[in-house]
């Protein structure tokens, strides 16, 4: 994966709190995505059972909940670094900056005036968001009580480390799709749909997260000829290499792979909430290839793959 080189890269939609009290918000409501790893894949449940899904009073809460005393945002040394895609190319943090840009993009261009651009917090370690608080364990996840996206970068050698992955831009660029994924799901009520607390292979949450890999496929499709403000695509290049990337990553963290090799070694499909590693690739094969979001509709079929 290429950035255009003399690109500008808008950094206004991150939050760096890794120099801050890591605190924001802090409530109630659904976090959504956790990449299917850590404490958020586990805790999603419970968090609908509490509050019913991901509607309701906290989609209502919007942008950034306020700071306590001693907490800050200082984006002031990610706006020095990340000027332009040759940043980008050469730092994860301008990178994942970049990606956030064109996906923005990309759904402001579907959406028109029903998109309504979110953040994407950079914290290190722990973190209090409006859906309660979470470590760099959880993964990447969307809270919809704040419509924030929260992540630890470090996530990414964690998928290299201790999941095997082969890791790239491209992968990481999929991980954060996905989570905007999330944040479309809220803004058009899709979250509504799903029962509290349901389960299994082809239940509403399990649909909630294969059509966020849909989307991030459908991303992906048009990511080269997205324009960003000067009208020309911020993403030059995305290789077959590093499409057959993300669907190594997207088979490993499927619930199937998580609990039969990071796991006690057994499989259990009643307690699936993300999808199996042939689910989220045949659903980011499924955007990736036909472009559509209209194609990405997981709940009006009875084939989840």
């Amino acid at each position: 994966m290429r950035y255009r080189e003399n690109a500008s890269v808008d950094t206004s939609s991150v939050r760096d709190m890794r120099g801050g009290g890591g605190r924001l918000g802090g409530g109630r409501g659904l976090a959504v995505g956790g990449g299917g790893v850590g404490l958020v894949g586990l805790v999603v449940i419970v968090l609908f059972q509490l509050i019913g899904g991901g509607g309701g009073t906290g989609a209502a809460l919007g942008g950034l909940a306020g700071l306590g005393q001693g907490e800050q945002v200082d984006n002031s040394q990610l706006r020095a670094s990340c000027r332009d895609g040759g940043d980008a190319n050469a730092s994860v943090d301008c990178a994942v900056a970049a990606d956030i840009e064109s996906i923005q993009d990309f759904w402001s261009g579907e959406l028109g005036g029903r998109y309504r651009p979110a953040e994407t917090v950079y914290f290190s370690g722990s973190v209090q968001t409006g859906c309660g608080g979470a470590t760099s364990g959880s993964g990447p996840f969307y809270c919809p009580a704040d419509q924030l996206v929260y992540i630890d970068l470090s996530f990414f050698d964690e998928l290299r480390q201790k999941f095997g992955a082969e890791g790239g831009l491209f992968v990481n660029a999929y991980v954060i799709a996905h989570e905007y994924g999330h944040h479309v799901q809220n803004l058009l009520g899709t979250n509504q749909q799903v029962n509290p607390g349901e389960t299994g292979p082809t239940s509403g949450t399990v649909r909630l997260e294969l059509q966020a890999d849909c989307y991030a496929g459908a991303w992906a499709n048009h990511a080269e000829t997205v324009p960003d403000d000067s009208g020309a695509p911020l993403i030059a290049e995305i290789s077959q290499d590093d499409v057959s990337r993300a669907l190594d990553t997207a088979g490993r963290i499927g619930d199937d792979f998580i609990q039969k090799n990071l796991g006690n070694g057994t499989v259990n499909q009643d307690a699936f909430t993300h999808g199996s590693s042939e689910q989220r690739r045949t659903w980011f094969t499924t955007g990736y290839q036909g472009g559509s979001v209209d194609g990405c509709d997981t709940f009006a079929t009875d084939d989840l793959g």
